[in-house]
Order: structure tokens, then sequence, then C-alpha cells
């Protein structure tokens, strides 16, 4: 299956095997919290912020905060090759990557941004998800508002 690369507060950077993770017993006791056994040891982890499009997460375990990102066999691959991806993706439009309510919108039409400039945030699963801009570039529509239930796939931001 793979091996997925994982840096925890951009100081440790560990290798995780996805057999590794299959067998990790891990039980869900809310939508963001999971009670997970390894080593015969407990451990409470709950998922604080989830940034999909960059695969960044906070999490807590054990009341202690993580920064981490995960970067997945295809990351690892296009790296590996001397290929940035920030220099071959040209993203027109941002979409839901999941059903959710906005909470709030950043920018405006007619709005410069840049990489990374955070777009708007959507509530999913009681998270909230910050959607932020694959790429330096001018908002040209924003086809949601605050407080609007959006779907999977439909059509948020678009830039010019």
């Amino acid at each position: 299956m793979g091996n997925f690369k994982i840096s925890v507060n951009n100081q440790l950077d560990l290798e995780v095997d996805t057999a590794e993770v299959s067998q990790l017993n891990a039980v869900k006791t809310s939508n963001t919290a999971y009670h997970v056994l390894r080593n015969h040891k407990s451990y409470q982890a709950e998922i604080n912020n989830a940034d999909f499009n960059n695969r960044t997460y906070q999490v807590n375990i054990n009341n202690n905060s993580y920064n981490i990102k995960i970067h997945n066999p295809l990351d690892t691959l296009i790296e590996s090759m001397g290929f940035a991806l920030g220099n071959i993706k040209h993203v027109n439009e941002i979409k839901a990557p999941m059903p959710g309510l906005i909470l709030d919108i950043s920018v405006t039409v007619g709005d410069s941004v840049t990489e990374n400039t955070p777009l708007l945030i959507l509530e999913a699963m009681k998270m909230e998800n910050v959607i932020t801009s694959p790429r330096d570039g001018v908002i040209k529509s924003i086809s949601a508002a605050k407080g609007d239930a959006v779907e999977k796939n439909q059509l948020l931001i678009e830039f010019e």
C-alpha cells in the first residue's frame, strides 16, 4: 500500500506504514476524538483543526498539542522526481471538499491572493476546516455566502 511521511511540529519526521496504521486500535469517541491503544498504552487523541488542501492537522494527544503534516506516497514520488507540485498546478476553482456550512469568507471579488492565503472556513463534521488558496491569483467570483450550507463539490470560489 505504501508509506506516509509525517512531520510533527516541523521537527520530528516519521515514516508510517499503512499496514501498521490499519492495525492501530482506535475507537472513535466523538466526531473529533479517538481513544487509541498502542503497545498496551492508552492515548486520548482529538483533531482540533484540519486543512485538507495541505494535509495539515492540529492534534491533541493526552492534552499535548501537535502540528502534523502528512506526505502521501504520491507527494514523496513527485518530490523525488524534482517536481514541485506548486509549479505544475493551475487551479481555477475552489469546490467544497465535503458537505458543510460556510462559517466565514475572508476574501472578496477582485482580491489578489497568494498561495496558502485563507479563503474561507467550512464547518464539516463539527470541525472547522480552513480552505486556503492553492495558488497566487485574483478572485473572479464567490458563489457562496457566510451561513450557506454547501454540498460536496459545490463551486465556492473562482480565480481569474
